[in-house]
Protein backbone atom coordinates (compact mmCIF):
# COMPACT_ATOMS: atom_id res chain seq x y z
CA UNK A 1 0.00 0.00 0.00
CA UNK A 2 2.83 2.22 0.75
CA UNK A 3 4.46 1.80 -2.72
CA UNK A 4 0.91 2.74 -4.40
CA UNK A 5 0.64 5.58 -2.29
CA UNK A 6 4.05 6.74 -2.79
CA UNK A 7 3.39 6.61 -6.61
CA UNK A 8 0.29 8.46 -5.98
CA UNK A 9 1.78 11.62 -4.35
CA UNK A 10 4.91 11.49 -7.02
CA UNK A 11 2.54 11.48 -9.53
CA UNK A 12 0.38 14.52 -9.07
CA UNK A 13 -2.44 13.47 -10.58
CA UNK A 14 -4.36 16.66 -9.20
CA UNK A 15 -2.29 19.20 -10.10
CA UNK A 16 -2.60 17.79 -13.55
CA UNK A 17 -6.35 17.81 -13.42
CA UNK A 18 -6.57 21.47 -11.88
CA UNK A 19 -3.94 22.31 -15.28
CA UNK A 20 -6.63 20.65 -17.52
CA UNK A 21 -9.76 22.29 -15.57
CA UNK A 22 -7.86 26.16 -16.09
CA UNK A 23 -6.80 25.49 -19.54
CA UNK A 24 -10.76 24.58 -20.50
CA UNK A 25 -11.76 27.54 -18.77
CA UNK A 26 -9.33 29.72 -20.69
CA UNK A 27 -10.22 28.14 -23.98
CA UNK A 28 -13.66 27.46 -23.67
CA UNK A 29 -15.08 29.99 -25.68
CA UNK A 30 -12.44 29.52 -28.47
CA UNK A 31 -13.07 26.09 -29.29
CA UNK A 32 -15.56 24.10 -30.47
CA UNK A 33 -18.37 22.06 -29.18
CA UNK A 34 -16.48 18.86 -29.89
CA UNK A 35 -13.03 20.30 -28.71
CA UNK A 36 -15.14 21.11 -25.16
CA UNK A 37 -16.60 17.74 -25.04
CA UNK A 38 -13.02 16.02 -25.41
CA UNK A 39 -11.66 17.91 -23.06
CA UNK A 40 -14.57 17.08 -20.49
CA UNK A 41 -14.05 13.40 -21.69
CA UNK A 42 -10.43 13.31 -21.01
CA UNK A 43 -11.34 15.26 -17.48
CA UNK A 44 -14.01 12.38 -16.64
CA UNK A 45 -11.15 9.97 -17.47
CA UNK A 46 -8.66 11.03 -15.63
CA UNK A 47 -11.24 11.55 -12.53
CA UNK A 48 -12.00 7.73 -12.67
CA UNK A 49 -8.11 7.14 -13.28
CA UNK A 50 -7.50 8.66 -10.04
CA UNK A 51 -10.28 7.36 -8.12
CA UNK A 52 -9.49 3.73 -9.25
CA UNK A 53 -6.16 4.34 -7.71
CA UNK A 54 -7.70 6.32 -4.51
CA UNK A 55 -9.95 2.64 -4.54
CA UNK A 56 -6.34 0.23 -4.86
CA UNK A 57 -5.39 2.06 -2.03
CA UNK A 58 -8.49 1.97 -0.18
CA UNK A 59 -8.78 -1.88 -0.53
CA UNK A 60 -5.04 -2.31 0.00
CA UNK A 61 -5.49 -0.04 3.70
CA UNK A 62 -8.41 -2.45 4.62
CA UNK A 63 -6.45 -5.83 3.89
CA UNK A 64 -4.33 -4.58 6.26
CA UNK A 65 -6.52 -4.37 8.91
CA UNK A 66 -7.68 -7.49 8.54
CA UNK A 67 -11.30 -8.97 8.32
CA UNK A 68 -12.57 -6.98 10.88
CA UNK A 69 -10.90 -4.02 11.19
CA UNK A 70 -12.15 -0.66 9.56
CA UNK A 71 -15.43 -2.45 9.38
CA UNK A 72 -17.44 0.59 11.48
CA UNK A 73 -15.86 3.56 9.04
CA UNK A 74 -16.75 1.96 5.69
CA UNK A 75 -20.52 1.17 6.85
CA UNK A 76 -20.47 4.98 8.41
CA UNK A 77 -18.68 6.81 5.60
CA UNK A 78 -17.86 5.03 2.40
CA UNK A 79 -21.52 3.22 2.11
CA UNK A 80 -23.44 6.21 2.49
CA UNK A 81 -20.93 8.36 0.08
CA UNK A 82 -21.32 5.73 -2.73
CA UNK A 83 -25.41 5.65 -1.87
CA UNK A 84 -25.19 9.45 -2.24
CA UNK A 85 -22.89 10.08 -5.35
CA UNK A 86 -24.23 6.98 -7.58
CA UNK A 87 -27.59 6.35 -6.53
CA UNK A 88 -29.84 9.28 -5.29
CA UNK A 89 -27.41 12.65 -5.29
CA UNK A 90 -29.43 14.52 -2.89
CA UNK A 91 -27.75 16.71 -0.45
CA UNK A 92 -28.52 19.31 1.99
CA UNK A 93 -25.12 20.97 0.39
CA UNK A 94 -24.86 22.09 -2.94
CA UNK A 95 -21.76 21.62 -5.71
CA UNK A 96 -20.38 24.80 -5.40
CA UNK A 97 -20.70 25.09 -1.54
CA UNK A 98 -19.04 21.96 -1.34
CA UNK A 99 -16.19 22.92 -3.66
CA UNK A 100 -15.73 26.50 -1.59
CA UNK A 101 -15.68 24.99 1.16
CA UNK A 102 -12.79 22.46 0.11
CA UNK A 103 -11.06 25.75 -1.32
CA UNK A 104 -11.36 27.58 2.19
CA UNK A 105 -10.07 24.67 3.94
CA UNK A 106 -7.22 24.08 1.65
CA UNK A 107 -6.55 27.81 2.28
CA UNK A 108 -6.95 27.81 5.82
CA UNK A 109 -4.02 24.59 6.03
CA UNK A 110 -1.93 26.75 3.89
CA UNK A 111 -1.86 29.87 5.95
CA UNK A 112 -1.51 27.64 9.39
CA UNK A 113 1.35 26.02 7.63
CA UNK A 114 2.69 29.33 6.56
CA UNK A 115 2.11 30.88 10.06
CA UNK A 116 4.17 28.54 11.73
CA UNK A 117 7.07 28.31 9.60
CA UNK A 118 6.93 32.26 10.12
CA UNK A 119 6.73 31.43 14.05
CA UNK A 120 9.76 29.00 13.69
CA UNK A 121 11.71 31.51 12.25
CA UNK A 122 11.23 34.29 14.31
CA UNK A 123 12.20 31.86 17.37
CA UNK A 124 15.18 31.15 15.46
CA UNK A 125 16.12 34.70 14.97
CA UNK A 126 14.93 35.41 18.60
CA UNK A 127 17.39 32.56 19.81
CA UNK A 128 19.93 33.96 17.92
CA UNK A 129 19.55 37.16 18.86
CA UNK A 130 19.91 36.30 22.82
CA UNK A 131 22.95 34.18 21.97
CA UNK A 132 24.63 37.58 20.34
CA UNK A 133 23.44 39.48 23.29
CA UNK A 134 24.46 37.26 25.98
CA UNK A 135 28.03 37.30 23.95
CA UNK A 136 27.69 40.95 24.07
CA UNK A 137 27.24 40.92 27.65
CA UNK A 138 30.07 38.25 28.35
CA UNK A 139 32.16 40.59 26.83
CA UNK A 140 31.07 43.56 28.32
CA UNK A 141 31.75 41.96 31.47
CA UNK A 142 35.23 41.32 30.16
CA UNK A 143 36.02 44.68 29.84
CA UNK A 144 34.81 46.32 32.99
CA UNK A 145 37.75 43.57 34.68
CA UNK A 146 40.07 45.04 32.17
CA UNK A 147 39.11 48.32 33.58
CA UNK A 148 39.16 47.90 36.78
CA UNK A 149 42.04 46.29 36.65
CA UNK A 150 43.72 49.68 34.85
CA UNK A 151 42.16 51.76 37.62
CA UNK A 152 43.75 49.81 40.16
CA UNK A 153 47.41 50.10 38.58
CA UNK A 154 46.19 53.63 37.81
CA UNK A 155 45.60 54.27 41.34
CA UNK A 156 48.60 52.56 42.53
CA UNK A 157 51.03 54.55 39.93
CA UNK A 158 49.55 58.02 41.45
CA UNK A 159 49.74 56.53 44.79
CA UNK A 160 53.35 55.93 44.17
CA UNK A 161 54.06 59.25 42.13
CA UNK A 162 52.76 61.45 45.19
CA UNK A 163 55.65 60.48 47.46
CA UNK A 164 57.93 62.61 45.60
CA UNK A 165 59.37 65.62 47.50
CA UNK A 166 58.10 69.14 47.09
CA UNK A 167 61.83 69.77 46.70
CA UNK A 168 61.64 67.62 42.99
CA UNK A 169 58.19 68.93 42.02
CA UNK A 170 59.26 73.13 42.06
CA UNK A 171 62.25 71.17 40.59
CA UNK A 172 60.65 69.41 37.71
CA UNK A 173 57.99 72.69 37.63
CA UNK A 174 60.86 75.38 37.02
CA UNK A 175 62.05 72.76 34.44
CA UNK A 176 58.76 72.27 32.90
CA UNK A 177 58.47 76.02 32.50
CA UNK A 178 61.54 76.44 30.73
CA UNK A 179 61.34 73.70 28.35
CA UNK A 180 57.89 75.17 27.74
CA UNK A 181 59.29 78.30 26.48
CA UNK A 182 61.60 76.88 24.58
CA UNK A 183 59.22 75.16 23.21
CA UNK A 184 57.18 77.69 22.11
CA UNK A 185 60.19 79.41 20.37
CA UNK A 186 60.88 76.58 18.54
CA UNK A 187 57.50 76.31 17.54
CA UNK A 188 57.19 79.78 16.36
CA UNK A 189 60.17 79.34 13.94
CA UNK A 190 58.82 76.32 12.93
CA UNK A 191 55.59 77.89 11.47
CA UNK A 192 57.65 80.58 9.88
CA UNK A 193 59.41 77.25 7.70
CA UNK A 194 56.08 75.78 7.65
CA UNK A 195 54.44 78.59 5.83
CA UNK A 196 57.17 79.26 3.34
CA UNK A 197 57.06 75.33 2.35
CA UNK A 198 53.76 75.03 2.35
CA UNK A 199 53.64 78.48 -0.09
CA UNK A 200 56.32 76.82 -2.33
CA UNK A 201 53.67 74.03 -2.58
CA UNK A 202 51.28 76.13 -3.31
CA UNK A 203 53.35 77.77 -6.15
CA UNK A 204 54.31 73.92 -7.18
CA UNK A 205 50.47 72.86 -7.96
CA UNK A 206 49.50 76.10 -9.85
CA UNK A 207 52.63 75.78 -11.86
CA UNK A 208 51.51 72.20 -12.61
CA UNK A 209 48.12 73.39 -13.16
CA UNK A 210 49.00 76.06 -16.10
CA UNK A 211 51.61 72.98 -17.41
CA UNK A 212 48.52 70.74 -17.75
CA UNK A 213 46.39 73.43 -18.87
CA UNK A 214 48.99 74.64 -21.46
CA UNK A 215 49.64 71.20 -22.77
CA UNK A 216 45.52 70.37 -23.42
CA UNK A 217 45.93 74.11 -25.41
CA UNK A 218 48.74 73.40 -27.33
CA UNK A 219 47.08 69.63 -28.23
CA UNK A 220 44.09 71.96 -29.27
CA UNK A 221 46.21 74.10 -31.32
CA UNK A 222 47.71 71.50 -32.95
CA UNK A 223 44.31 69.83 -34.13
CA UNK A 224 43.36 72.87 -35.52
CA UNK A 225 46.59 73.13 -37.71
CA UNK A 226 46.25 69.47 -38.45
CA UNK A 227 45.27 69.12 -42.16
CA UNK A 228 43.78 65.42 -41.01
CA UNK A 229 41.43 65.01 -37.90
CA UNK A 230 43.28 63.51 -35.36
CA UNK A 231 42.20 60.71 -33.29
CA UNK A 232 40.56 62.06 -29.84
CA UNK A 233 42.51 61.44 -27.05
CA UNK A 234 40.19 59.75 -24.19
CA UNK A 235 38.93 62.37 -21.54
CA UNK A 236 40.40 59.67 -18.64
CA UNK A 237 43.79 60.54 -19.68
CA UNK A 238 43.57 63.48 -17.97
CA UNK A 239 46.64 65.15 -15.79
CA UNK A 240 44.32 67.15 -13.20
CA UNK A 241 41.62 64.61 -12.47
CA UNK A 242 40.22 61.16 -12.31
CA UNK A 243 36.82 59.51 -12.53
CA UNK A 244 36.90 57.97 -9.20
CA UNK A 245 34.96 59.38 -6.34
CA UNK A 246 35.74 62.08 -4.40
CA UNK A 247 37.96 61.67 -1.43
CA UNK A 248 35.44 64.59 0.51
CA UNK A 249 32.62 61.97 -0.11
CA UNK A 250 34.31 58.70 0.76
CA UNK A 251 35.69 60.25 3.97
CA UNK A 252 33.09 62.71 5.36
CA UNK A 253 31.49 60.45 8.05
CA UNK A 254 35.37 60.16 9.35
CA UNK A 255 36.18 63.47 8.52
CA UNK A 256 33.59 65.09 10.39
CA UNK A 257 34.53 62.71 13.72
CA UNK A 258 37.73 63.42 13.98
CA UNK A 259 36.93 67.36 13.82
CA UNK A 260 34.24 67.10 16.76
CA UNK A 261 37.29 65.32 18.06
CA UNK A 262 39.73 67.34 17.18
CA UNK A 263 37.94 70.60 18.28
CA UNK A 264 37.30 68.65 22.12
CA UNK A 265 40.98 68.48 22.67
CA UNK A 266 41.06 71.83 21.74
CA UNK A 267 39.20 72.55 24.85
CA UNK A 268 40.64 69.89 26.71
CA UNK A 269 44.47 70.37 26.43
CA UNK A 270 45.37 73.78 24.32
CA UNK A 271 42.84 76.12 26.06
CA UNK A 272 44.03 74.98 29.35
CA UNK A 273 47.47 75.81 28.32
CA UNK A 274 46.86 78.74 26.89
CA UNK A 275 45.33 79.83 29.85
CA UNK A 276 48.27 79.08 32.50
CA UNK A 277 50.31 81.05 29.87
CA UNK A 278 48.63 83.89 30.21
CA UNK A 279 47.40 83.94 33.88
CA UNK A 280 51.65 84.83 34.45
CA UNK A 281 50.85 88.28 33.08
CA UNK A 282 46.90 88.68 33.69
CA UNK A 283 45.17 87.55 37.46
CA UNK A 284 41.71 87.75 36.55
CA UNK A 285 40.41 84.47 35.46
CA UNK A 286 37.83 85.98 33.95
CA UNK A 287 39.61 88.13 31.50
CA UNK A 288 41.59 85.43 30.84
CA UNK A 289 38.74 83.07 29.85
CA UNK A 290 37.37 85.80 27.53
CA UNK A 291 40.34 86.64 25.80
CA UNK A 292 40.43 82.95 24.63
CA UNK A 293 36.43 82.38 23.72
CA UNK A 294 37.10 85.72 21.84
CA UNK A 295 40.19 84.40 20.19
CA UNK A 296 38.28 81.19 18.97
CA UNK A 297 35.50 82.78 17.92
CA UNK A 298 37.96 85.02 15.88
CA UNK A 299 39.42 81.86 14.57
CA UNK A 300 36.15 80.50 12.54
CA UNK A 301 35.62 84.14 11.58
CA UNK A 302 39.30 84.14 10.02
CA UNK A 303 39.01 81.03 8.93
CA UNK A 304 35.67 80.98 6.87
CA UNK A 305 36.83 84.01 5.18
CA UNK A 306 39.92 82.41 4.08
CA UNK A 307 37.98 78.83 2.76
CA UNK A 308 35.58 81.52 0.94
CA UNK A 309 38.50 82.95 -1.01
CA UNK A 310 40.99 79.47 -1.42
CA UNK A 311 37.21 78.32 -2.89
CA UNK A 312 36.83 80.88 -5.33
CA UNK A 313 40.83 80.70 -6.52
CA UNK A 314 40.79 76.91 -6.94
CA UNK A 315 37.23 77.00 -8.61
CA UNK A 316 38.57 79.83 -11.10
CA UNK A 317 41.61 77.29 -12.17
CA UNK A 318 40.13 74.04 -12.40
CA UNK A 319 36.90 75.49 -14.48
CA UNK A 320 38.86 75.70 -17.64
CA UNK A 321 40.10 72.01 -17.28
CA UNK A 322 37.44 70.07 -15.70
CA UNK A 323 35.95 67.01 -17.08
CA UNK A 324 34.52 63.58 -15.38
CA UNK A 325 31.46 62.82 -14.14
CA UNK A 326 31.55 64.44 -11.05
CA UNK A 327 30.26 68.13 -10.65
CA UNK A 328 33.01 71.04 -10.52
CA UNK A 329 31.79 71.93 -7.14
CA UNK A 330 32.87 68.53 -5.64
CA UNK A 331 36.32 68.28 -7.54
CA UNK A 332 36.51 71.63 -5.51
CA UNK A 333 35.69 70.21 -2.49
CA UNK A 334 37.89 67.30 -3.66
CA UNK A 335 41.23 69.22 -3.99
CA UNK A 336 40.62 71.44 -1.21
CA UNK A 337 39.98 68.42 1.64
CA UNK A 338 43.72 66.53 -0.67
CA UNK A 339 45.86 70.19 -0.25
CA UNK A 340 44.94 71.16 3.06
CA UNK A 341 48.36 71.89 3.64
CA UNK A 342 47.90 74.79 1.13
CA UNK A 343 45.89 76.70 3.55
CA UNK A 344 47.60 79.67 4.74
CA UNK A 345 47.02 79.44 8.07
CA UNK A 346 49.89 82.37 9.33
CA UNK A 347 47.69 85.24 7.58
CA UNK A 348 44.35 83.96 9.14
CA UNK A 349 46.56 84.42 12.78
CA UNK A 350 47.46 87.70 11.57
CA UNK A 351 44.05 88.70 11.08
CA UNK A 352 42.78 87.04 14.29
CA UNK A 353 45.74 89.20 16.30
CA UNK A 354 44.80 92.34 14.53
CA UNK A 355 41.00 91.97 15.22
CA UNK A 356 41.88 91.28 18.74
CA UNK A 357 44.17 93.99 18.98
CA UNK A 358 41.43 96.61 17.76
CA UNK A 359 38.41 94.57 20.03
CA UNK A 360 37.20 97.24 22.97
CA UNK A 361 36.04 94.53 24.81
CA UNK A 362 39.38 93.00 25.67
CA UNK A 363 42.42 94.83 28.77
CA UNK A 364 45.48 93.36 27.84
CA UNK A 365 49.11 94.54 29.67
CA UNK A 366 50.90 96.73 27.35
CA UNK A 367 54.00 95.04 27.63
CA UNK A 368 52.93 91.54 26.35
CA UNK A 369 51.09 90.72 22.73
CA UNK A 370 48.19 88.23 21.64
CA UNK A 371 51.28 86.48 19.90
CA UNK A 372 51.43 84.25 22.96
CA UNK A 373 48.54 82.48 21.99
CA UNK A 374 49.37 82.33 18.38
CA UNK A 375 49.56 78.42 18.70
CA UNK A 376 46.14 77.96 20.12
CA UNK A 377 44.98 80.71 17.58
CA UNK A 378 46.74 78.46 14.34
CA UNK A 379 45.35 74.92 15.72
CA UNK A 380 41.78 76.58 16.15
CA UNK A 381 42.14 78.14 12.44
CA UNK A 382 42.88 74.80 11.46
CA UNK A 383 39.65 73.09 12.74
CA UNK A 384 37.94 75.95 11.80
CA UNK A 385 38.79 75.53 8.23
CA UNK A 386 38.56 72.10 7.30
CA UNK A 387 35.00 72.13 9.08
CA UNK A 388 33.76 73.89 6.39
CA UNK A 389 34.32 70.98 3.93
CA UNK A 390 31.75 69.34 5.15
CA UNK A 391 28.30 68.71 3.98
CA UNK A 392 26.78 70.89 6.11
CA UNK A 393 29.71 72.43 7.76
CA UNK A 394 30.13 72.97 11.08
CA UNK A 395 30.16 76.43 12.72
CA UNK A 396 30.21 78.19 16.02
CA UNK A 397 26.62 78.90 18.06
CA UNK A 398 25.07 82.58 18.15
CA UNK A 399 26.18 83.73 21.81
CA UNK A 400 26.36 86.89 23.10
CA UNK A 401 26.29 88.22 27.05
CA UNK A 402 23.23 88.82 28.91
CA UNK A 403 21.94 85.93 26.90
CA UNK A 404 19.30 83.56 28.69
CA UNK A 405 21.15 80.96 29.45
CA UNK A 406 20.19 77.29 27.60
CA UNK A 407 21.18 73.56 28.58
CA UNK A 408 20.82 72.53 25.18
CA UNK A 409 23.67 74.89 23.97
CA UNK A 410 25.97 75.54 27.32
CA UNK A 411 26.98 73.91 30.85
CA UNK A 412 27.52 75.84 33.94
CA UNK A 413 31.18 75.77 34.81
CA UNK A 414 31.94 75.17 38.19
CA UNK A 415 31.67 79.05 39.85
CA UNK A 416 28.40 79.68 38.62
CA UNK A 417 25.35 80.55 40.21
CA UNK A 418 23.18 77.65 39.57
CA UNK A 419 20.19 79.85 39.81
CA UNK A 420 21.12 82.52 37.59
CA UNK A 421 18.28 82.80 34.49
CA UNK A 422 21.21 84.81 32.26
CA UNK A 423 24.52 84.39 30.99
CA UNK A 424 27.40 86.64 32.60
CA UNK A 425 30.36 85.24 30.32
CA UNK A 426 31.12 82.69 28.35
CA UNK A 427 33.95 79.86 28.08
CA UNK A 428 33.88 78.24 25.25
CA UNK A 429 31.15 78.35 22.31
CA UNK A 430 29.50 75.94 21.24
CA UNK A 431 29.68 73.76 18.09
CA UNK A 432 26.47 73.31 15.53
CA UNK A 433 25.84 71.83 12.43
CA UNK A 434 23.04 73.75 10.95
CA UNK A 435 20.57 73.96 14.30
CA UNK A 436 21.23 71.06 15.87
CA UNK A 437 24.06 71.38 18.82
CA UNK A 438 26.95 68.69 18.45
CA UNK A 439 28.81 69.29 21.24
CA UNK A 440 27.80 71.85 24.00
CA UNK A 441 30.30 74.93 25.02
CA UNK A 442 30.63 76.30 28.75
CA UNK A 443 28.74 79.15 30.24
CA UNK A 444 29.37 81.30 33.76
CA UNK A 445 25.47 82.22 35.03
CA UNK A 446 25.55 85.12 37.55
CA UNK A 447 22.96 87.60 38.88
CA UNK A 448 23.04 91.04 36.88
CA UNK A 449 24.74 89.15 33.77
CA UNK A 450 23.04 91.97 32.02
CA UNK A 451 24.44 94.93 34.03
CA UNK A 452 27.55 93.22 33.70
CA UNK A 453 27.83 93.58 30.44
CA UNK A 454 26.23 96.67 29.47
CA UNK A 455 29.16 98.28 32.01
CA UNK A 456 31.69 96.26 30.34
CA UNK A 457 30.13 97.57 26.73
CA UNK A 458 30.22 100.85 27.58
CA UNK A 459 33.30 101.29 29.60
CA UNK A 460 36.42 99.66 27.34
CA UNK A 461 39.46 99.49 29.21
CA UNK A 462 41.35 99.32 26.37
CA UNK A 463 45.29 100.03 26.95
CA UNK A 464 46.04 102.18 24.32
CA UNK A 465 49.82 102.33 24.96
CA UNK A 466 50.67 98.83 22.98
CA UNK A 467 51.83 100.62 20.25
CA UNK A 468 55.35 100.88 21.72
CA UNK A 469 55.28 97.14 22.72
CA UNK A 470 58.76 95.38 21.12
CA UNK A 471 56.68 92.43 20.72
CA UNK A 472 53.87 94.06 19.19
CA UNK A 473 56.68 95.57 16.64
CA UNK A 474 57.74 92.21 15.99
CA UNK A 475 53.95 91.35 14.66
CA UNK A 476 53.65 94.19 12.99
CA UNK A 477 56.34 93.04 10.19
CA UNK A 478 54.71 90.12 10.01
CA UNK A 479 51.17 90.78 9.91
CA UNK A 480 48.43 92.51 7.34
CA UNK A 481 46.57 95.76 8.45
CA UNK A 482 42.79 94.49 10.03
CA UNK A 483 39.79 94.99 8.34
CA UNK A 484 38.55 98.47 8.37
CA UNK A 485 35.68 98.38 11.50
CA UNK A 486 35.94 94.83 11.92
CA UNK A 487 35.23 94.68 16.00
CA UNK A 488 34.55 91.19 18.38
CA UNK A 489 30.93 91.14 18.82
CA UNK A 490 31.15 88.46 21.52
CA UNK A 491 33.02 88.68 24.37
CA UNK A 492 32.81 91.24 27.46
Amino acid sequence: MADNLRRLVNASPYSVLQDKLEALYKDYHVLSCDQNLNRCCELVELNSKIQGQLFTVLNLTAQEGGHYAGIDTLKSRFLPWLGSCFTIPASSISTDTSLSLMQESADKERKIREMSSVHEIDMQKIEDQLCSTRLELNSVKQELADIQIELDSTKNKSATTLLATEDEILHLKAALRAAQDQVSSYKRKLDVLDDHDRQVRFLEDEVSFLAAEKSVLQDRLVRSRSPSPLPRRSRSVSPVRGDSPTRAQLTSSSRHARLVSRFSDLYATERLESQSLLRRYIEDLDTVQGIIFIAVVESFQAAKLAYRQFKIRVKKTLSSTHIGHESLEDAVVDYIVRNLDLYDVQTSVNDVINAMNVNPHISFPPEVDFVLISSFIREACRIAFAMQTLDPPLDLAYSSDGELYSDVKYRRSFDSEFTAPLVAYHVWPALVEGDTVILKGEAVTKRGALWRSRSRSSSPVRSQSRSGSPTRTFMASHSRSPSPGRLSSSRL
